[in-house]
């Protein structure tokens, strides 16, 4: 009996064929919003902090300069960071695209990134600039809690899970993450302020900028961000 052959791989409509950047200070959404639109266009999420938290869990020697660092809630320093993230994105799964979230913090990194791109052919980038006050950021935080098997984010306040503790979709232990602890907030709001807010200014100025309401429900920015991909859609 002769059996039909295999379905192709499917693809989204459209490739993605650039890097998405996701800006916005810690709590903002950054995470959730990279993974759901890299998932519509079946490209990586890539995520410097995941990066950096596999790195300490395996005991690399990068993973050990950058511990004491993420503990202390500062930013990890671009030597450990850039080496991390050339060698990310020059693998083949990138070939069609990427969503960056939490890369990059600093106007270095964005131009030593701006420069990756370029030499991979890629289009410009699309800067997704997520705006939300520093009184929910803090309610995100303090109540941002991660499944420990497949990484899946949850929030106490704003989308608890269905069993307390438990991950609905894998039924992981939720843990907080060391540098989402109350004491360790005001730092990393600090940081971002100092490092990473001009990141803001200087997108602005290239045109790559696009502001998204990020105080609304994730649902809504989700279709924000879909809106802004689709409008620059052969612009940039």
């Amino acid at each position: 009996m002769a059996t039909s052959p295999a379905e192709p791989l499917k693809r989204p409509p459209e490739e993605l064929n650039r890097a998405v950047i996701f800006l916005g200070p810690p709590g903002a959404g950054k995470g959730t919003q990279a993974k759901k639109l890299a998932v519509q266009y079946m490209v990586p999420h890539l995520s410097t902090g995941d990066m950096l938290r596999e790195h300490i869990a395996k005991g690399t020697p990068l993973g050990a300069k950058a511990k004491p660092i993420m503990e202390r809630g500062e930013l990890v320093p671009d030597s450990l960071v850039l080496k991390m993230v050339r060698e990310r994105i020059e693998r083949p799964d990138c070939s069609h695209g990427f969503v960056f979230d939490g890369f990059p913090r600093t106007v270095a990194q964005a131009h030593y990134l701006g420069e990756l791109l370029r030499q991979g052919g890629f289009r410009r980038p699309l800067v997704i600039h997520l705006v939300i006050d520093t009184d929910l950021i803090l309610r995100r935080i303090t109540g941002r809690r991660m499944c420990k098997t497949g990484g899946e984010i949850y929030n106490l306040y704003e989308r608890p899970p269905k069993v307390e503790g438990r991950c609905d979709n894998d039924g992981g232990e939720l843990v907080q993450r060391p540098d989402d602890r109350e004491e360790i907030v005001a730092p990393r709001l600090q940081a971002y302020h100092k490092q990473t807010e001009p990141l803001v200014a200087y997108y602005r100025r290239l045109g790559l900028l696009h502001d998204v309401d990020a105080s609304k429900s994730v649902e809504d920015v989700e279709q924000q961000v879909c809106r802004t991909l689709q409008l620059v859609r052969g612009k940039l």
